[in-house]
């Protein structure tokens, strides 16, 4: 059996007409660069996530980038992040010229630790950006208490969990990118909610954010030639715009498919003592966007070989904690207190999981998964 980590091809062929259509609509009216299909867009993803504005850009890394710009931190200035995320969400910070400032993360959820973040606050910290990892949402209440209190921005970055709901200890629920400052998202393909190429948006209440926003991915100007802020060139573009337009309405049963894969493995590898299945917090849901277990007790990357072997991908997020990046050893100061993180570098492994996944495609997968580690011990 032919499986793959995320099958694009499958997803597009079930809606294969309406993207054709979409994509020859912008064609034939000729407007590639800001075209109708962007502000519609726009409109529908801020609908969808009950949150006053989205506005698109080229892609996750420049949402978090601008996001930053908007609110006018400075060089020198200190964001915490955690140290086990993809390198784009430190990459945003260290470009600008502002020093990031790794956190350990939760050893079960795998999302940033807020028991940590407080010990990393000084007086030069700014704001905090929290990774709703492989699915979920980090502990948005812990970490918008510990921000109001030191005077914090919030900066979800929530390319992992787009359509992940977050619920309060007052029965409030939110979702994932709408309860800090700036939320930021990627459409990445591989995304729950992805396109055919790149693309990106941040999700905004303020009206004032969101308009300089929009006005820093045009280059500084709201209106033609009248640039009054320095800004970038980090365009969603129109294509893109109507291909997420076709998709976004099956987000939600995007994310369903991936819950039924995800209690499949669930059901199938919680009684393994070589398997530590995905922690649910008790406070989100989750999308999935990664089945990510833990190994103990066998090689992992004996594993990987074995599940090739087998015909079953698999892949590591990630295999070098940020503070072990070349890039990032300056900012690496107490390498020794990422403990967790260290661990997971070396435990983690994601199993395919994607939306047209069949029981006959599970059902050789976790065969696969069992008999390969029964080979290893």
């Amino acid at each position: 059996m032919k499986v793959q980590m995320v099958d694009l091809k499958g997803q597009y062929e079930r809606i294969k007409t309406d993207v054709d259509n979409a994509i020859q609509e912008v064609i034939n009216n000729t407007s590639f660069i800001n075209g109708k299909q962007v502000a519609e867009f726009a409109v529908e993803l801020a609908k969808y996530n009950n949150v006053n504005y989205a506005v698109p850009c080229a892609n996750g890394t420049d949402a978090l980038q601008i996001a930053m710009m908007v609110l006018n931190l400075q060089p020198g200035d200190e964001v915490i992040v955690p140290v086990h995320t993809y390198v784009a969400t430190a990459e945003a910070i260290a470009l600008l010229k502002l020093e990031p400032v790794f956190v350990d993360v939760d050893e079960k959820l795998f999302t940033i630790s807020v028991e940590q973040i407080e010990k990393k606050i000084t007086s030069k910290t700014k704001a905090i950006v929290p990774v709703h990892l492989y699915g979920q949402c980090a502990d948005m209440e812990g970490i918008l208490d510990i921000a109001r209190r030191h005077n914090l921005f919030v900066i979800e970055d929530t390319a992992q969990a787009i359509g992940a709901e977050y619920t309060f200890s007052d029965g409030t629920r939110k979702k994932a990118g709408t309860m800090g400052d700036i939320g930021c998202t990627s459409f990445f393909p591989s995304k729950n909610l992805g396109c055919y190429g790149d693309g990106g948006a941040m999700l905004i209440n303020d009206e004032q954010l969101a308009k300089k926003a929009k006005m820093i991915a045009s280059h500084g100007q709201s209106i033609k030639y009248h640039h009054d802020i320095v800004g970038c060139n980090s365009r969603l573009d129109t294509i893109q715009a109507a291909i997420l337009n076709v998709k976004l309405p099956y987000l939600d049963d995007y994310n369903k498919a991936r819950q039924e894969a995800a209690a499949i493995y669930d059901q199938e590898f919680h009684n393994m003592e070589e398997i530590s299945i995905p922690a649910r917090a008790s406070y989100s849901s989750h999308v999935y966007h990664q089945y990510t277990i833990k190994v103990k007790g066998v090689n992992r990357d004996a594993l990987i070989d074995k599940l090739t072997e087998n015909g079953i991908p698999s892949m590591i997020y990630y295999p070098i904690p940020l503070h072990r990046q070349k890039a990032y050893l300056q900012n690496n100061s107490d390498a020794v207190n990422y403990p967790i993180t260290e661990e997971l570098s070396k435990t983690v492994l994601s199993l395919p999981i994607h939306t047209e996944m069949t029981k006959d495609m599970q059902d050789f997968i976790v065969s696969g998964v069992k008999e390969s580690i029964k080979a290893l011990k």
